[in-house]
């Protein structure tokens, strides 16, 4: 950190010699001579101390030693973002505070120090203090995309989904970008929320508005899903859960198991049997085939169901495919061979253990469990089933 901030200053340590220099030959005042002759003399204390290695305190000494005027705003608006880059917060907070006090910035400065001064606020995490800087610049109606778009960020960290939505559609308004996706996680969040407390109506209602915004939002259909069956209302939701296939094919592994609750329920085994082995047979994956599995097994088939899994892994080797075909034969096995198939299972079981099946695709992030919103690159519905040997 010192080292990086060591040749970072390098140049604002140039111009301020340029600067004190300029400002000594442009004055015959003797007085202000005399001003320019401790700038002289702060330089040069500034140089000796980042040449000895200690850019703390020469960083506050260049900082006092540039006043703010029409020439100096641009290279502490530059310092600031600086130090704000190299985590040096209070510095970023203290240069940007100092600029806006200044009655002879003109207007389109203060707006830039105060959107810069917001982005110091929100990288330290004291958000109530940004959230107020980019509030007051839409009003100003200054910098209004930048700062919708740093207010979306605020919100979705403080989970206040009902200001999200209205930012990102004022967002949309001014910038032109669309956000249907986000919005629609925004509203998924609040049907959440509801469900959570067992409000089933008003989840439904967020669930049909996430509908709205993006008709392929896959998060909500099993959402709805999830309060249809509450309800009790089974073969709705086999409906609701088979859309999932004019959504994304690739998160069709998350409808097998509660397909498989409704069909139980309804006593459909027959219609699971045919559903399930046309999900596994036109898109593969291996949990379409193990939820057909179990189907055949509680109808007393497990020999088709031995060999479906079998035959399967011949095409596609998997993991889960390998532990349920060994669950399947020890029911039958004894002595010798099933003491060899158990030491199989385990070692199936601990790589299963080990394995994240959800990655996400636009950080490479992995995931125990599905998740909607990545941790690492804050992208929505990004995180998807992996396909391969340890995964579909």
């Amino acid at each position: 950190m010192e080292l990086a901030l060591l040749f970072a200053l390098l140049p604002v340590a140039a111009f301020s010699g340029w600067w004190v220099a300029r400002r000594q030959f442009a004055s015959s005042d003797a007085r202000e001579n005399c001003a320019n002759s401790e700038f002289s003399s702060d330089y040069f204390k500034g140089l000796n101390l980042l040449l000895n290695e200690q850019p703390d305190k020469a960083i506050d000494v260049f900082v006092n030693m540039l006043q703010v005027d029409n020439d100096t705003v641009e290279t502490h608006l530059a310092l600031g973002n600086l130090f704000r880059r190299q985590g040096e917060g209070e510095r970023a907070i203290r240069i940007h505070q100092n600029l806006i006090a200044r009655p002879t910035l003109s207007k389109k400065q203060r707006a830039l120090a105060l959107f810069e001064l917001g982005q110091d606020y929100l990288r330290a995490g004291l958000l109530g203090r940004s959230e107020s800087l980019f509030t007051e610049l839409l009003e100003q109606g200054e910098y209004r995309a930048e700062a919708l778009e740093k207010l979306l960020a605020i919100y979705t960290q403080e989970r206040d989904w009902e200001k999200a939505i209205d930012v990102a559609r004022r967002f949309e308004q001014v910038s032109g970008r669309h956000l249907n996706l986000s919005i629609a996680q925004f509203y998924c969040e609040l049907a959440d929320g509801f469900l959570a407390k067992a409000e089933y109506r008003p989840a439904l209602k967020m669930c049909k508005r996430a509908l709205a915004a993006d008709k392929q939002c896959v998060r909500a259909t099993l959402l709805k899903s999830k309060i249809e069956r509450h309800g009790g209302d089974c073969k709705q939701a086999i409906k609701t859960l088979k859309h999932v296939e004019k959504q994304e094919v690739q998160y069709l592994p998350e409808i097998v198991e509660p397909l498989l609750e409704c069909y139980h329920s309804l006593g459909k085994f027959e219609e699971a049997e045919q559903y399930l082995g046309y999900l596994s047979s036109e898109y593969g994956g291996i949990t379409p085939l193990l939820g057909l599995a179990e189907i055949l097994r509680h109808q007393g088939n497990e020999k088709e169901a031995t060999d479906r899994i079998a035959a399967s892994l011949r095409e596609r080797p998997s993991v889960r495919g390998l532990d349920q075909l060994i669950e399947l034969h020890l029911v039958n096995s004894q002595g010798v061979a099933r003491d060899n198939l158990l030491i199989l299972k385990e070692l199936t079981r601990r790589l299963l253990e080990e394995k994240l099946p959800y990655r996400c695709g636009s950080c490479g992030f992995k995931a125990k469990t599905l998740r909607w919103h990545c941790p690492s690159c804050k992208e929505w519905a990004s995180i998807r089933p992996i396909q391969g040997v340890i995964g579909e």
